[in-house]
């Protein structure tokens, strides 16, 4: 059974806000460098960078972190395929990911070459590999066989999707981390962060981006 597709509202300044969660799906002042304050320095990216570096998310949304992250990853000198695995419920047409990307020029060498390749679910190009795991994380994480270096813990806000933040799925976040590993997220709700502290990780409250005065960066030990 096909899942649901995500339903969006473009504001003024052509940003999607999802209808079903009624939250933007980056920064309103600046999505890039949000991305890279909250994803990339979070999670001490690029300098923790090596072959065989594996990512993985929840809430692909536009992309637009693992463009970012992908973006570094060349950037960085690496050739050799960077893994990412994203969990997504609502997957966002192609046609809207396209327009949202729009926005972000800086990146149109990686947008153009990944939604040529993309096919909806996985893209494979010489120094990428993703997979995009459709349906309600809370079932698909624990059937997953793979272990991250680094998450990006994207949901939509803790207040409006709940469930993307419970403490069972912390669990499945740790459970799925080498040991070492790190996992970032722009939110510092204090049920995101003992969850997270309950799974196993070590976890820090620092700046955040913008209007938002705290993040979590978490390490598990």
């Amino acid at each position: 059974m096909a899942n649901q597709r995500a339903k969006l509202t473009w504001t003024e300044d052509q940003i999607p806000v999802s209808d079903r969660f009624d939250d933007p799906y980056y920064s309103l002042q600046n999505g890039l460098e949000e991305t890279r304050h909250v994803f990339l320095a979070g999670n001490d990216l690029p300098a923790r960078f090596v072959p065989g570096f594996r990512i993985a998310e929840l809430g692909f949304g536009t992309g637009l972190n693992m463009l970012t992250v992908w973006s570094e990853w060349e950037r960085s000198g690496q050739t050799t395929p960077l893994s990412f695995t994203s969990f997504e419920a609502f997957p966002m047409a192609v046609e809207d990911m396209d327009r949202a990307l729009q926005a972000f020029p800086e990146l149109s060498p990686w947008s153009e070459r990944f939604l040529a390749a993309w096919n909806g679910k996985t893209c494979d190009l010489d120094t990428l590999h993703l997979e995009v795991i459709e349906g309600d994380a809370r079932q698909t994480l624990s059937c997953w066989t793979g272990s991250a270096d680094a998450w990006f813990l994207d949901g939509f806000s803790p207040a409006k999707n709940p469930e993307l933040w419970e403490a069972d799925l912390m669990q499945q976040v740790a459970d799925h981390t080498a040991t070492g590993g790190t996992a970032a997220t722009y939110t510092a709700a204090g049920f995101v962060r003992r969850g997270l502290e309950e799974a196993g990780f070590a976890v820090t409250r620092c700046s955040g981006y913008g209007r938002k005065r705290h993040m979590t960066q978490a390490v598990k030990a």
